[in-house]
């Protein structure tokens, strides 16, 4: 069976490697760095059960920037290219989706799509009568960044949405999960079948609930550290009932990255007509975090030094990875450069000498000799000689 897979980041780059453990799998992109990267057999992104299986599984995968070629002959066309959240509009961009459903529309008409890209509520079913294409399927993803794959391999659970009252969809829709099934190695995975606005609800109060769940642990750590109690006793101690439970509780800057901001900000947009206030209140607790940060940097800076140096210690969300795109710390940049502050950021990954009108410092020991106050949403062992200027709330050493 010949599937395609459209955009090759976490989501479309594990698919495929997932995929094309059993079936012939064309991963398509525009950047052509990343089709030559595939095509040699390395990971275009950062994650080790990838880089794995490129190098060393008989992998049926070859990458192209070709997409009208691509769709060709494909039974399943799966569509996982960016969706970023629009603050103007308050809705992702879906821009580059629709491009790619009209355009295997238009050269394989019998080819099923499968959105796996993260879209409204309700977008599914609007696309379907705007293409007219009744070969839709949305199937939402639950990936961690740098475990895409092991995630796929090891999922919690497999969702599809379909249009119920068309029977040769529910019938593919099952075909497709049998698909992500035969490539994992769980087994026995709970796999439902649903509407596609079910489907798409699913995803975003998913991950509003993990967002819930940061915005609570962090407001804790918020009061404890300003009435000077020891946030992780107390955390400790609610996260031992078993209703609780011992995850998504590690203080932090404030939730980030892929998912969790725009999906939020894109499930309160869904709530325009509709009562609420508890989704609203994520949104805003997560800016407030933000704030109290970097107010509690800046004074402690002040009190070393005045103007304050301040030292970021890596953009990145989490450890072991390459991606800082919507990080919560450059929140926390942006109010310290508001109240005048210098900044002066390490950063690995990072060519440029400067970073929106920031220093980048590329050697770790003169960014520790300058930076009177380090901040580190998380903390490494290499800060160890320098604890005395770090700022971090990173509780229990991981993400």
């Amino acid at each position: 069976m010949k599937i395609t897979v459209v955009g090759t980041g976490y989501v479309g780059m594990s698919l495929a490697v997932l995929l094309a453990q059993q079936h012939e799998v064309v991963a398509v992109d525009i950047a052509s760095q990343k089709v030559e990267a595939i095509n040699r057999r390395q990971s275009p992104i950062r994650d080790n059960e990838i880089e794995e299986y490129l190098s060393k599984k008989p992998l049926r995968l070859t990458a192209t920037t070709d997409g009208a070629k691509a769709y060709q002959d494909a039974r399943f066309v799966v569509v996982a290219t960016p969706t970023n959240y629009d603050e103007e509009s308050h809705f992702f961009d879906t821009s580059a989706v629709e491009s790619v459903l009209r355009e295997v529309t238009a050269i394989n008409p019998e080819a099923y799509i499968v959105i796996k890209s993260t879209v409204p509520i309700g977008y599914t079913v609007s696309a379907q009568k705007a293409i007219g294409n009744p070969r839709l399927l949305f199937s939402p993803e639950f990936l961690r960044e740098g475990k895409a794959l092991y995630d796929n391999l090891y999922p919690s659970r497999i969702i599809v949405g379909v249009d119920e009252q068309n029977a040769e969809a529910v019938a593919a829709a099952r075909e497709f999960a049998s698909l992500l099934q035969e490539g994992a190695l769980k087994k026995d995975i709970p796999t439902l079948l649903m509407g596609y606005t079910e489907a798409e609800s699913v995803k975003l109060f998913a991950n509003t609930y993990l967002a819930l769940r940061v915005a609570f642990f962090n407001e804790l750590d918020t009061y404890a550290e300003m009435k000077g109690l020891d946030s992780k006793k107390v955390i400790d101690g609610i996260c031992l009932d078993g209703r609780i439970g011992d995850y998504y509780n590690n203080p932090s800057f404030g939730y980030g990255g892929y998912c969790l901001p725009k999906d939020t900000k894109q499930l309160l947009a869904n709530y325009r007509d509709i009562p609420e206030k508890l989704i609203e209140a994520i949104v805003l607790a997560n800016q407030i975090r933000k704030q109290f940060v970097a107010d509690r940097v800046y004074e402690r800076a002040c009190q070393r030094g005045t103007p304050p140096i301040i030292g970021i210690f890596r953009l990145t969300m989490k450890a072991n990875s390459d991606n800082f795109r919507q990080s919560s710390v450059q929140g926390v940049i942006a109010r310290l450069k508001e109240r005048g502050a210098r900044v002066v950021i390490y950063e690995p990954t990072l060519t440029t000498d400067s970073w929106f009108d920031c220093e980048v410092e590329r050697d770790l020991d003169k960014f520790k000799a300058v930076s009177q106050v380090i901040v580190a949403n998380r903390f490494e062992a290499c800060l160890q000689d320098v604890a005395d200027k770090i700022y971090t709330r990173d509780l229990y050493f991981r993400d």
